[in-house]
């Protein structure tokens, strides 16, 4: 008798998740449709609800997140946040980085270090807080770390040639440590012959998305920004 209870129970349970799927899936698609009624010209990856009630999550087709309320038809740009300061936006989007840590062929990187920890990083060879993060990565040894390199050329108009110097090294970590120490800041690099490994890096950074730097996936989390409170959390789990 008992075993017949827990049956139905459990039959029971999963016919109330299938009709909430069926409804959420419904309700995806008349959302769906409000917003190319209204925004014909945008393209999107996902419709997702949030906490608001009748606002929903837009991922657009270049990865940034905006706000739709289809009783309206108004979209609006920014974050969300919670009464306890949770960024909720910012969640979401280090959510959706972390899940393009696959996108990165980590045969393709600058390895450095050999520790149990894996980073991988998105790097400018002129961002000054690309060399925070840089040094406080060198002082561990219980980190790997495969770094592709991204200079952002209107701000840094020097940074590419550094970051093709670099990836043509004969001893690319080397070369990564003698540029972001600054060493060639105030004279000329060396003489070297380009092996436009950097276009590379830039078509895997501008796939997943990335327009600023420093950005990191630690141990498969991504984080924005040098943010070394955070690298710590993630580094000691």
């Amino acid at each position: 008798m008992l075993r017949m209870i827990i049956s139905l129970l459990l039959l029971l349970s999963f016919l109330s998740l299938s009709a909430c799927a069926v409804q959420r899936q419904e309700q995806t698609r008349d959302v769906s449709a409000a917003l190319t009624a209204h925004y014909p010209q945008i393209k999107y990856q996902q419709i997702n609800p949030t906490p608001v009630t009748g606002v929903y999550e837009v991922i657009v087709e270049n990865g940034e997140i905006v706000y739709f309320v289809p009783a309206t038809g108004h979209m609006f740009f920014g974050e969300l946040w919670t009464d306890d300061a949770r960024n909720l936006t910012r969640e979401r989007k280090s959510y959706l980085m972390s899940d393009k840590l696959k996108y990165f062929p980590l045969d393709q990187a600058i390895k450095i270090g050999n520790g149990p920890n894996q980073v991988v990083e998105v790097t400018d060879p002129d961002c000054p807080f690309c060399r925070h993060s840089s040094e406080f990565f060198a002082g561990r040894d219980d980190v790997t770390r495969y770094v592709f390199l991204f200079p952002l050329d209107q701000l840094h108009p020097q940074a590419a040639n550094k970051a093709r110097y670099i990836l043509s090294a004969k001893d690319p970590e080397l070369a990564y440590e003698e540029v972001f120490s600054g060493m060639y800041d105030e004279q000329p690099l060396p003489p070297f012959t380009d092996n436009g490994q950097l276009d590379l890096h830039r078509k895997i950074a501008n796939k997943v998305g990335i327009n600023g730097t420093p950005q990191f996936w630690i141990n498969g989390q991504h984080v924005s920004g040098f943010n070394p409170q955070q690298f710590e959390t993630l580094l000691n789990k």
